[in-house]
């Protein structure tokens, strides 16, 4: 019997500590966390394999659905925001689900009652298309290998055994053609992987098919060309670098007494800061009802912060790329299952959590690993000063790491929430795996001599090219400073010509001005007019008279350069503005839409803000997105250093002093 067997029949059964047992793991001081075995103890709580079960009997009962069912996504249905803030620990709470079902060509939105096992509602979304599932990029490659166009294709190449060749269903994007009009559509592309594990080095570069995934039927095969297949080795793992440098000397992370986060369910608290979390199939790690305690009072900070999406358009116009305009979170279902490796991914002081998760057909999984939570000193101050005669006074700076990895085919991305002992969050994403690759004829840019090859790339390898590329991360942060009824400010920093007489020619000024509607908070990160993003409660002020707030502040960041009437920008209209703000709604969760495969554009924040509503003095989401623009290098192959980029939210008068200040002096 398998071990993801012995955990679905313990699961099943309700023996949830024995399942966790089947995947168990070891920790750091022998503190073990295992999320899949606890029960809901929070409103927020991720679901768990027995809810799974419950969800799957009910959707089964329900009459709806069928042994063909598929259900690209199964999430928690939060209860109503109001619920969650007056719920107090030992209470009970509602447990729904919201389940996106697909049906032959139909798709539906169902809720389920998870305690009470029955299906609540039960609704068809017409001309929408849900994430991708498993079995459908498995069927089309094993159609599209027995497909005689495709076969005489191959044997252009030289290519007439297939064992060894990978084929894979891509999202098509979208372009308003009369092909794509109600159909579901991939794109399939393959690999040769002949004398090579790692498969996404060997493009078989001019050969595309077009995939009806619910026809289950070939569209076109698509010939440009044959291109050389790239020979040279892709593989990374230590037997195929070659050399090793030595080990250096050990550096080492020893936590003896333990850390010192205490974990109750999936609640955290250290160092002044209490938060909740889960991690959701969609969109990764969801923290919520984030406080930070101030005297003997813990203040509400964020209600829920999350990724909300991804997008990844490649800037190749060729017939074999252009379509590649990837939306990672939304079309694909399974990009948030990768175990965390221990002492490489997290460290050695790091304690893991497991996540349940419903498979396509609805049957409950157990990731193990699938996040990471340790404290991290990286030998910073957190405040230092001396003055003329006084001695030096310095205060070590430890932050709390809360990880996880999520990998969408090629790429592997790291996203970090990171609490400091100020009152500070910094959410960062960290990008590696490896860049997508194009087989080419030069065989080096020497080569390239009319520079056609490079014109939408670089050369990483022979014969192989990294196209150019972005990549774009949209968060959802729904601030409650201090209670619910938040305003945004945009501090303008403004220049001030000087009097005549004043030896100074010029300064600055900030000038507050107050967002009353979403159109007046769509903003850009501009250096030649610098300002400051705010959240406030105008209500609630701090010790000098400010109204308490949280500064928005970007880092290194990037503006799209797509046409504004290019379908790609149109589906991502998210990337118009840096920042959005919107006043909370429950069911706007994801930036780009619901359903981003084979959206038409318009969806998300451009049609949520259309009506341009207020946003002053109630209950706000910001949404921020961070992005940068990738032009592929050497050092980019076979598999990407990790690239960082990051934002922090920061207090803005919130506290009436240096909230770190009360650090101990540490030798």
């Amino acid at each position: 019997m398998s071990a993801v067997k012995r955990i679905l029949d313990h699961a099943r059964a309700g023996k949830l500590a024995l399942a966790a047992a089947a995947f168990s793991f070891a920790l750091v001081a022998g503190f073990a966390v295992s999320v899949s075995a606890q029960s809901a103890k929070h409103p927020l709580h991720g679901l768990t394999a027995p809810e799974h079960w419950a969800i799957l009997d009910a959707l089964r009962a329900s009459g709806h659905t069928d042994k063909n069912t598929r259900y690209p996504l199964i999430t928690l249905r939060e209860p109503p925001k109001n619920e969650v803030l007056q719920w107090k620990p030992g209470e009970s709470f509602r447990r729904e689900a919201f389940v996106y079902v697909k049906q032959g060509p139909k798709t539906f939105e169902a809720t389920v009652d998870i305690a009470g096992r029955k299906v609540l509602s039960w609704k068809e979304i017409p001309g929408v298309q849900p994430s991708l599932v498993e079995d459908e990029l498995t069927a089309a490659e094993e159609a599209v290998t027995e497909n005689p166009e495709w076969q005489a294709a191959m044997r252009r190449r030289g290519i007439t055994e297939y064992s060894t060749v990978r084929c894979y269903g891509n999202s098509p994007g979208y372009f308003g053609t009369r092909e794509e009009q109600g159909r579901r559509i991939l794109r399939v592309i393959c690999m040769d992987r002949r004398g090579v594990w790692e498969t996404d080095s060997r493009p078989i570069e001019g050969l595309i098919v077009v995939w009806d995934a619910d026809e289950r039927k070939v569209l076109r095969v698509i010939d440009t060309g044959v291109v050389p297949i790239p020979r040279t080795q892709g593989n990374y793992d230590t037997a195929s670098v070659g050399k090793l440098r030595d080990v250096p000397t050990p550096i080492t992370v020893q936590q003896p007494l333990g850390p010192s986060f205490r974990v109750e369910g999936q609640s955290i608290n250290w160092q002044k800061w209490n938060f909740h979390f889960r991690i959701d199939r969609r969109v990764g790690l969801v923290v919520s009802s984030v406080g930070y305690a101030d005297g003997d009072k813990l203040r509400s900070i964020l209600y829920e912060g999350s990724l909300s999406e991804i997008f990844v358009p490649y800037m190749d116009p060729s017939e074999n790329w252009y379509w590649a305009t990837f939306f990672d979170a939304g079309e694909f279902s399974n990009g948030f299952s990768s175990p965390l490796e221990p002492g490489a991914d997290c460290p050695e002081n790091a304690v893991y959590f497991d996540q349940v998760y419903a498979d396509h057909k609805g049957i409950p999984q157990l990731n193990p690993r699938a996040a990471c939570l340790f404290e991290r000193y990286s030998g910073d101050m957190a405040w230092r000063h001396t003055g003329h005669a006084d001695p030096v006074e310095s205060r070590k700076r430890r932050d709390l790491v809360l990880r996880t990895v999520g990998t969408f085919g090629n790429y592997d991305y790291a996203f970090d929430w990171v609490f400091r002992q100020d009152g500070t969050i910094e959410v960062a994403v960290g990008a590696t795996g490896i860049d997508e690759l194009k087989g080419v004829i030069p065989r080096t840019a020497e080569e390239d001599r009319d520079g056609q090859a490079e014109k939408y790339g670089r050369l990483v390898a022979e014969h192989t090219v990294a196209p150019d590329h972005d990549h774009y991360f949209s968060f959802r942060l729904d601030f409650d400073l201090d209670g619910t009824a938040n305003s945004f400010v945009r501090d303008q920093l403004k220049v001030e010509r000087l009097p005549a007489d004043n030896p100074r020619k010029s300064v600055w000024v900030a000038k507050p001005e107050v967002a009353k509607t979403e159109n007046q908070a769509k903003l850009m990160v501009s250096m030649e007019h610098p300002e400051i993003w705010r959240v406030i409660n105008p209500s609630v002020k701090n010790a000098v008279g400010h109204q308490v707030g949280y500064e928005i502040m970007p880092g290194e960041n990037a503006m799209s350069l797509l046409l504004p009437e290019d379908y790609p920008q149109r589906r991502a209209g998210f990337t118009n503005y840096q920042l959005w703000v919107t006043p909370y709604r429950e069911n706007e969760r994801y930036a780009a839409g619901d359903y981003p495969v084979q959206s038409k554009g318009g969806d998300g924040l451009p049609s949520w803000t259309s009506a341009n509503r207020p946003i002053e003095n109630t209950d706000i989401v910001l949404w921020y997105t961070m992005g940068f623009h990738h032009v592929p290098r050497a050092e980019d192959f076979p598999v990407l250093p990790t690239i960082w980029h990051q934002f922090e939210l920061r207090p803005n008068n919130f506290f009436s002093q240096n909230p770190a200040l009360d650090l101990p002096k540490q030798p």
